[in-house]
């Protein structure tokens, strides 16, 4: 590093000299003698007399000595006659021909190939002390994490992922003894390829492979790979995987490797692009190192489906570990991780906050974690209570409250209203999760919020369930005709029924819930003129077919409506002591409407909640 520093500033030095010579050089002339400016006429009238003693013509420029040695000048006109009729006089004459420029301008036309042949100089000077690699364009950017750096990072900081955790527990003990395996013929994989959705924790399982193992960890993304010179990203590569053997046993980490092994031969650019070229030396060196060598190559993607299959077959990514968001077990001890340097208060019911939680992530459970000390911090508080982890749940799940938002008494009650129906069709509705918050506080884009939480994680879904969540979602706009009438009826249901009409499309396209269509999947197909929209980029659908598929969508939200309209009208003096309940306190959980309501409520089964929100 000190040889390169000096290097560069020596060759600074060196290129400042040079242009200050020139400069100097260009600048530099004889000091000038007194010089005669003379009119042709008089130099003449002086040619006669036989006092030129010397000339030189360039162009119209005459200048030489008279016999008294004075210098002069004179500017001549286009005269064929006058070198005849100063060699009649006996003068020496000479004659050059018009120069193009003074000395400084040549040396000035000559200093940008000078500046270009320094440049190429000074990388080759330079390239010794990189490798090849010129300024530093192909070298690794990977950032090393020293065992020292990871050792507080283990298994025991992830969560939630009990099975990958078991498989990516055999290359730590490779790691540790590679004996054992070497002993019966074993080969570690040379790579492993973790897949799932953002935040379920692959970077941190990485980290705690390398924790365990007590190695070398480099760590770099896949669109650090890739420049816009052609050439770059091979280099990196190379580079990389040129550290990882002299630091092994390491562990290299890249994550987000889509942005750089996509399927080649789909690029716009050809099949020699720069992405491509990277790709191919990454396959080249993945068959280049043996595993006795202790490199081990994990990668990360939530996108598995556009990455190369040669980057996938045996002998490159032997294994590939799912990671899926956690179920209602994990997250208890994915919260017990994050809560462990957090002071909680006697209220706090882990177990109650991880089933309130579906759906979340291992990050997302961090954040509600992060949120609920955040939020007790700001009140003052000693102590991380319920409520507050109650608030931060409201607060990802729902979005940021927004009381500064100024609604008008009408708005209010269209607002109570049509919360109300989402909240009475829930509590009458057996099949659907219980009802676990009504709020007329807007929250993020919603004006208000129905909030149902299940009891369990559920995987599967019946046709009755999710046509009780089709009722659910067309609750609010059918109160709101109840109250106010088919007229005066708002945009709030908007993305209500988006929602339903989403959801009827898959239960018909998807899950075969039609009687007239069978059990028929639609989605894998190409769209056509026929059905333009429904499908795009899918195959082509017959006019018949697509109309079949109209009729049934209307038909499944028609029979949601009439449902949600018959458990209303059929409870409409609860609706209405719901909606003053709501207009009074703003909020109201599942317990206090239960209470207010009356007990006599329909037996629940469990399934997987959802939100439903007025926007």
């Amino acid at each position: 590093m000190t040889w390169n520093k000096s290097l560069t500033t020596l060759g600074i030095l060196v290129w400042v000299g040079i242009i200050a010579v020139l400069l100097w050089v260009g600048t530099q002339t004889p000091t000038p003698q007194p010089v005669l400016t003379l009119a042709y006429s008089d130099f003449m009238v002086k040619l006669d007399q036989g006092a030129v003693k010397t000339a030189k013509i360039e162009g119209y420029k005459l200048e030489g000595t008279l016999t008294n040695n004075a210098h002069y000048t004179t500017i001549t006109p286009e005269d064929p006659n006058l070198p005849a009729q100063l060699l009649r006089h006996r003068v020496h004459v000479v004659v050059v021909p018009p120069q193009s420029g003074s000395t400084l301008v040549t040396l000035l036309s000559w200093l940008p190939f000078l500046l270009i042949a320094g440049v190429w100089i000074f990388i080759l000077f330079s390239s010794r002390n990189q490798t090849g690699n010129r300024f530093g364009f192909g070298k690794s950017r990977a950032k090393l994490i020293t065992p020292a750096q990871t050792h507080h990072v283990t298994f025991a900081d992830v969560a939630g992922i009990d099975e990958a955790r078991s498989e990516l527990q055999e290359i730590v003990e490779f790691l540790r003894s590679p004996q054992k395996f070497e002993r019966l013929g074993g080969r570690i994989p040379k790579g492993c390829l973790l897949v799932g959705p953002p935040g379920t924790g692959k970077t941190l399982l990485a980290r705690a492979i390398a924790g365990e193992a007590q190695v070398p960890f480099f760590s770099i993304s896949g669109s650090e790979f890739v420049e816009m010179f052609v050439g770059v990203g091979a280099s990196r590569v190379r580079d990389l995987f040129e550290q990882a053997k002299k630091s092994a046993p390491c562990i290299v980490f890249v994550d987000e490797i889509d942005a750089v092994g996509r399927k080649r031969g789909l690029s716009y650019s050809g099949t020699n692009d720069e992405r491509e070229q990277t790709l191919n030396q990454l396959l080249v060196e993945m068959d280049g190192f043996d595993t006795r060598e202790g490199v081990i190559l994990l990668a990360a993607t939530n996108r598995p489906d556009v990455l190369d299959p040669a980057l996938l077959r045996p002998g490159r990514f032997d294994r590939r570990i799912q990671l899926s968001n956690p179920d209602i077990t994990g997250r208890e001890q994915i919260l017990q991780v994050h809560v462990r340097k957090v002071p909680l208060a006697q209220d706090v019911d882990i177990r109650a906050l991880a089933r309130g939680t579906p759906g979340l992530s291992g990050a997302d459970l961090a954040n509600l974690v992060n949120e609920a000390a955040l939020l007790a911090a700001h009140r003052n508080e000693a102590l991380v209570n319920a409520r507050d982890f109650d608030d931060a749940k409201d607060k990802i799940m729902m979005g940021s409250e927004r009381r500064s938002l100024v609604m008008s008494a009408k708005e209010k009650k269209i607002t109570a209203v049509h919360e109300s129906g989402h909240a009475l069709v829930t509590l009458y509705s057996p099949d659907h999760d219980p009802l676990h918050k009504v709020t007329i506080i807007p929250h993020g884009r919603a004006l208000g919020a129905t909030l149902s939480l299940p009891e369990r994680d559920r995987f599967g879904y019946s046709r009755r369930e999710l046509g009780t969540r089709l009722a659910i979602l067309f609750a609010g706009r059918i109160a709101e005709e109840m109250y106010f009438g088919s007229d005066d009826t708002t945009t709030g249901a908007s993305d209500d029924i988006k929602q339903a009409t989403e959801l009827a499309r898959r239960m018909v396209c998807e899950f075969g819930f039609s009687t007239k269509l069978g059990l028929i999947s639609f989605e894998d197909a190409d769209h056509g003129p026929a059905y333009e929209g429904l499908f795009p980029g899918r195959k082509a659908v017959s006019e018949e077919t697509a109309s079949r598929i109209d009729e049934e969508i209307v038909r499944l939200t028609n029979e949601a409506a009439s449902s949600a309209r018959e458990i209303l009208s059929s409870h409409r003096s609860e609706l209405d002591n719901l909606v003053e309940a709501l207009l009074e306190h703003e909020t109201l959980s599942g317990s206090q409407i239960s209470e207010l309501l009356g007990h006599n409520l329909p037996k629940r089964q469990e399934t997987q909640g959802f939100l439903t929100a007025a926007q």
